[in-house]
């Protein structure tokens, strides 16, 4: 096995363990790892990462629902626009995306480029996020209060996203929960989990009939991201996930800047 396979599959590991520690952040490099060391070609990716991430949230929502640290209510509200647009983005909008996009000079911006640096910009914006952290509503224990329009708004955003890039959306859905739904963190971590295997796996639904999947790879990769999982829920009884946030922000932020270079230099 190549060393640049061994450090693919170690990348799967650090996926699971900061989705476990932190309930985001972590599926954004699942594309990239795919991608340039594991050497799978970008639309593929996107389709194996909603597998991997769908699958590793769903053990991270099974540990925190038996802590009770998850809202199924509000994950439901939530979810049901998400799932709508995730399933109808990989259906119909990947497909019906021209190969040749269209050209600057001499460089062709094919539907593989696009996706990449669309996918940089959005860890450039993710990576934000996470630096930047959230103030108040931390913690708060209260009443869970909803603001449908917002909810089903976020959700159907979201949805939309994660179709396009593959990723989680964590990033966006943990301060949704938190100002929209007035759930503290630690809750709205557990319930973004829900939220994002629900939506995940519903949107690698989409891509299987129009795509032929390695499943023998596409498991083993899965499987070694729910055991990082698994440890970055333990190790979270010994880190604070705020800091551990910032300083991955920070390199999600320098990925996003060199995919933007590598796609476009």
């Amino acid at each position: 096995m190549e060393l640049q396979t061994i450090v693919g599959y170690a990348g799967a590991l650090v996926i699971g363990v900061v989705l476990g520690l932190v309930g985001g952040g972590g599926s954004i490099l699942t594309v990239p790892v795919l991608v340039y060391l594991l050497a799978v070609e970008p639309v593929l990716a996107t389709a194996y990462s909603l597998f991997v991430v769908g699958f590793a949230a769903s053990i991270g929502a099974i540990q925190n629902f038996r802590k009770g640290m998850v809202d199924v209510k509000t994950g439901i509200v939530f979810a049901i626009p998400a799932l709508i647009a995730v399933f109808l983005t990989r259906l119909y909008l990947i497909p019906a995306i021209p190969e040749e996009l269209f050209q600057l000079g001499d460089l062709v911006v094919t539907k593989d480029i696009g996706i990449m640096v669309f996918f940089a910009l959005i860890m450039l914006f993710a990576s934000i996020s996470m630096i930047r952290g959230r103030k108040g509503g931390e913690g708060e224990e209260g009443p869970v209060v909803y603001n449908y329009p917002m909810i089903v708004l976020e959700g159907a955003v979201v949805g939309v996203l994660t179709g396009i890039v593959g990723a989680g959306g964590g990033f966006l859905i943990i301060p949704a929960l938190v100002i929209f739904a007035k759930l503290p963190m630690k809750k709205a971590v557990g319930t973004s989990l829900l939220i994002i295997a629900a939506k995940s796996l519903i949107g690698f639904v989409g891509d299987v009939q129009n795509m032929a999947i390695d499943w023998s790879f596409l498991l083993v990769f899965a499987g070694i991201t729910a055991v990082g999982i698994l440890v970055g829920i333990y190790l979270t009884n010994f880190i604070e996930g705020k800091k551990l946030k910032k300083g991955f922000g920070w390199f999600v932020l320098l990925m996003g800047v060199y995919i933007l270079w590598k796609e476009l230099s």
